[in-house]
């Protein structure tokens, strides 16, 4: 599959003009996202195979492993293709327990900009996404020390552009009156429709929305729903559920994530598919 086969054509990312399409590199670690992977090479091609494809961002954070999805990014692709951009997270860290504690203060932040630099092995990243709710969604709260700290490093150079994870539109309009943000990225699928309303916001602002976790929170009874319509169609639930949200709204980028060559090549392709209106009108009642 060459580039411009690409599902879903491409969406301006602040000067980033990206493929709708990308790749999210958190399982490339081990169980539970923490240690290395059984099959260091595994990742490796996993990576390159994504580049191959002619994807050409990259979605990662240095408290994935830790420190270990970024070094097999560095490993696999790099010197970096001029055409490749990386994107990653800060906002949290792992305990030696594999917990996810908060690091949001201005020096934490600080010290994993850096973290993330030395391990891709960069001078500048292209996108820096401040997480600060919990997984599952949005925490109340200022978030402008956070901000503040991270705009700051952009105007040093060390970041391109800001983006946010797990915020909500109130968070969105404290964030931009302090630097611009090119991205959201918030838990949203099928199934998990609270930010449908985000979605509308930041389409109509130009703001890339980047859902995660595509396929989770679904009950049987929204799962079966989900077989049924990829029974029909004759596709599987995730390439139906990955074509929904490119459907959704144009701003939508996916990084949905595997470890596998074969998986991603599915991902790629599923994500074209074509959903019919009954189709959609019949996924759309899933959330609603």
């Amino acid at each position: 599959m060459a580039s411009h086969d690409l599902p879903g054509g491409t969406y301006r990312v602040g000067d980033l003009e990206l493929h709708r399409v990308g790749y999210g590199a958190m399982q490339l670690a081990g169980p539970g996202v923490f240690g290395p992977p059984a099959d260091r090479d595994a990742a490796v091609a996993v990576l390159r195979e994504a580049v191959e494809l002619g994807i050409d961002h990259v979605d990662t954070s240095d408290f994935y492993g830790p420190h270990v999805t970024n070094e097999i990014i560095r490993e696999a692709l790099a010197p970096y293709p001029e055409h490749l951009h990386l994107v990653t997270k800060v906002g949290a860290r792992r305990d030696a327990q594999g917990g996810w504690p908060h690091a949001r203060t201005p020096d934490e932040l600080r010290s994993a900009v850096h973290d993330n630099l030395r391990n891709l092995g960069l001078e500048r990243l292209d996108v820096v996404n401040l997480r600060m709710g919990a997984v599952d969604g949005p925490e109340p709260g200022s978030i402008a020390p956070q901000v503040e700290a991270l705009a700051e490093l952009q105007q040093q150079g060390l970041i391109r552009h800001l983006g946010l994870s797990t915020v909500d539109a109130e968070q969105l309009a404290e964030a931009q009156a302090i630097a611009p943000i090119v991205c959201v990225q918030n838990m949203y699928n099928i199934a998990q429709r609270s930010d449908d309303a985000l979605v509308d916001l930041t389409a109509a602002q130009g703001i890339a929305y980047v859902p995660y976790f595509p396929l989770g929170g679904f009950s049987p009874l929204q799962s079966e729903a989900l077989h049924a319509v990829a029974a029909r169609l004759e596709a599987t639930p995730m390439s139906v559920a990955l074509a929904w949200l490119l459907q959704r709204s144009p701003n939508i980028l996916l990084i949905p994530g595997t470890s596998s060559v074969a998986h991603l090549r599915e991902n790629v392709a599923g994500a074209g598919l074509a959903l019919p209106a009954d189709a959609v009108a019949e996924l759309d009642a899933i959330g609603a």
